[in-house]
């Protein structure tokens, strides 16, 4: 991926060409993909959603944020990731209202989420209110979980779209996982 070319197209974008979308579409989609791939490895094989329908839902979400300024794509990739994991807590809210009439109570440790989540999408949205939780307590720690955990980012990745270091993201990511663990225990 040309970053140089996928920077001036935000940039563009940030001071009001629209037609910069067009040009940041074919740049990004495969890394976009990437992503949507990630968040959705541990889904069930019939899932409605597959990596290309993320993708794409994600993009008609990220088009109508009109007012953002993108600084460079570390922060266009990282709002991307924050976009995918709001379009699957969406679809599973969905799901899980009308196959099981409303909201299942049942909550599990992280590590067990993306399994769960395949046949219990409660546990799914109980991980995403345990997260904005956390986002009130820490909203670094909340951003690692998002790009780790729903977008499938590794550790060197969320550190550059966090503009953080590896080592930070660990530990973040360390202290997140037992925060959230306790979270969901309860």
């Amino acid at each position: 991926m040309a970053s140089p070319s996928v920077t001036q197209a935000l940039l563009d974008l940030s001071g009001g060409n629209r037609e910069a979308l067009e040009r940041l579409l074919p740049l990004v989609y495969d890394h976009l993909r990437d992503i949507a791939n990630r968040a959705l490895r541990g889904e069930r094989p019939d899932h409605t959603l597959n990596s290309t329908a993320l993708v794409h839902e994600a993009w008609l979400r990220l088009v109508e944020l009109d007012r953002i300024t993108w600084r460079d794509r570390a922060h266009f990739f990282g709002a991307c990731a924050q976009i995918m994991r709001r379009v699957l807590i969406s679809h599973a809210r969905h799901r899980g209202a009308e196959k099981r009439g409303g909201r299942e109570a049942r909550q599990v440790p992280i590590e067990d989420v993306v399994l769960a989540a395949a046949t219990r999408p409660a546990d799914l949205l109980a991980l995403d209110e345990a997260l904005t939780r956390l986002a009130a307590l820490s909203e670094r720690q909340a951003r690692v979980v998002e790009c780790r955990f729903f977008a499938g980012m590794s550790v060197e990745d969320t550190a550059e779209v966090l503009g953080i270091s590896p080592a930070t993201v660990k530990r973040e990511w360390t202290a997140a996982r037992a925060w959230l663990n306790q979270e969901l225990e309860e």
